[in-house]
C-alpha cells in the first residue's frame, strides 16, 4: 500500500512459484507523479516494499511479472531485476532530499540529476513512462510543496496577465517571435517554447507565434524518451495548429458510476458546488436511498455542502428526497426531476435550488492557449 497506488499489493502463487509485483516493478521507470495529475507517490515506501519482496519471495520464485509487463525468469535474474528497480526509486528519493537539504530547488535538482552507471545501463530503469526529471520534482513536491522559497515566485501573475508584461518588456510580440526563431534555429527548443508561451498568451491569434510554437513543441516531442512527455508536447502542437481537440475518453460510464458509494456521490456533488453562486443559500435536505436502506442529511451553507448519515427517523429538513436507486441521485444532479425513482416531499424548491448551483466539469479545456 502507498506505493504506485494507495491500495496495491504483491502476491505470490506457490503452485507456480510465481510472484506478481503489481505495478511496483515494471520494465521502465514508473511515475512518482503522473503528468495527468495525482497525489505524489512515496518512493521511500516503494523501495522498501521491493526489498521486502526480495527477502520474502526470491528464494522460492522462478518467475516474476507485473500487471502490464512481461515476465522475468530465473532466480538470479529476478533478484538483479528487483534490486535494480529498488535502487532506482531509493536513489531518486535519497539523492533528491540530499540536494534539497543543500538548498537546491526541485527544478535545479532535476536539471542536473545523474543516475548511477548501473541504472543507466539497465534499460528497464529508463524513463519510458515516468522520467527522472519529473520524478525528482515529484519528490521535492512531496516534501516541500509547490513553493521553492523564492518570494518572487510566491505571488506571480497568472499567464494571461504575465504574458503581455513579458512581451512588452521584450519589445513587442514581433520581437519575441524573432527571438524565439533564433532560439529554435540554434536548437534551444525549450527556450523557444518559453518565449512563445508568453507570445500566445498575449495574442492567441498570432499565427506566426502559434506555428513556431507548434514546431518547437514537435521537436521537443520527437526528442523525448518519455512517452508521456512526448504525448504532451505533441498534444500541445496539435492544439496550436488545429484547435482544441477535446478529450476522447469518458470516465462517466454507468457501470463505473454504479460502483460509487452514497458518500462518494455526495463528495462529487460537494466539489461541484459553485461557491459564489451558493453563498446566500442556507438549506437542508434529507435523502433516503431506498435500495440501500440508508438515510442522510445534506446541508448547504456558505457554499459548502456537508452530508451526514442519520438514523431512520422522521425527516425534519425542509425537503425530503427518496431515491429508488442510488444512481437516481446523479440523474437529479443533471436536472432530471421528473423520471421515475425520485420522490420529493416538503419544499421541492430546496432540492432544485441545491441542484441549480452545481457546475458540470469541462473535460475539454484548453491545454496550451488561454
Amino acid at each position: 500500500p502507498g506505493t504506485e497506488a494507495p491500495a496495491e499489493m504483491h502476491f505470490y502463487f506457490p503452485a507456480f512459484r510465481a510472484l506478481c509485483m503489481a505495478e511496483n516493478a515494471t520494465h521502465n521507470l514508473h511515475n512518482l507523479i503522473t503528468l495527468r495529475g495525482a497525489l505524489v507517490r512515496d518512493p521511500h515506501a516503494w523501495s522498501g516494499y521491493l526489498t521486502e519482496a526480495i527477502d520474502t519471495f526470491a528464494d522460492r520464485t522462478d518467475v516474476v511479472f507485473a500487471s502490464h509487463h512481461w515476465p522475468t525468469w530465473g532466480r538470479d535474474r529476478i533478484v538483479e531485476y528487483l534490486s535494480l528497480q529498488r535502487d532506482l526509486y531509493a536513489y531518486l528519493h535519497d539523492q533528491t532530499l540530499r540536494q534539497l537539504n543543500q538548498g537546491f530547488t526541485g527544478i535545479e535538482i532535476a536539471e542536473n540529476f545523474a543516475m548511477p552507471p548501473a541504472l543507466e545501463r539497465a534499460w528497464h530503469a529508463h524513463g519510458y513512462y515516468g522520467s527522472v526529471n519529473h520524478n525528482v520534482k515529484a519528490v521535492y513536491q512531496r516534501y516541500m510543496g509547490w513553493f521553492d522559497g523564492n518570494p518572487a515566485r510566491l505571488w506571480p501573475h497568472p499567464p494571461e496577465q504575465a504574458g503581455p508584461r513579458y512581451v512588452a518588456a521584450m519589445g513587442g510580440i514581433d520581437r519575441v517571435v524573432a527571438l524565439a526563431r533564433e532560439a529554435f534555429d540554434s536548437g534551444d527548443f525549450r527556450w523557444a517554447a518559453t518565449l512563445l508561451d508568453h507570445a500566445v498568451f498575449t495574442d492567441q491569434n498570432n499565427e506566426g507565434a502559434r506555428r513556431l510554437y507548434a514546431d518547437a513543441l514537435e521537436q521537443l516531442g520527437y526528442g523525448s524518451e518519455c512517452a508521456t512527455w512526448r504525448n504532451f508536447f505533441l498534444s500541445g502542437a496539435t492544439e496550436l495548429r488545429s484547435g482544441n481537440f477535446g478529450t476522447p475518453v469518458s470516465t462517466t460510464a454507468p457501470t463505473m458510476l454504479s460502483q460509487l458509494t452514497p458518500e462518494q456521490m455526495f463528495d462529487i456533488l460537494a466539489l461541484s458546488v459553485n461557491g459564489p453562486r451558493a453563498w446566500d443559500l442556507d438549506l437542508a435536505v434529507d435523502v433516503t436511498f431506498a435500495d440501500l436502506d440508508v438515510n442522510y442529511r445534506l446541508t448547504l451553507r456558505n457554499g459548502v455542502l456537508v452530508y451526514r448519515q442519520r438514523p431512520a427517523e422522521p425527516a425534519t429538513a425542509g425537503a425530503t428526497v427518496t431515491l429508488a436507486a442510488k444512481m437516481r441521485l446523479l440523474a437529479a444532479a443533471m436536472g432530471d426531476f421528473d423520471s421515475p425513482g425520485l420522490e420529493v416531499g416538503g419544499d421541492a424548491g430546496l432540492l432544485q435550488a441545491l441542484m441549480s448551483v452545481l457546475d458540470r466539469p469541462d473535460p475539454n479545456f484548453n491545454i496550451i492557449t488561454p
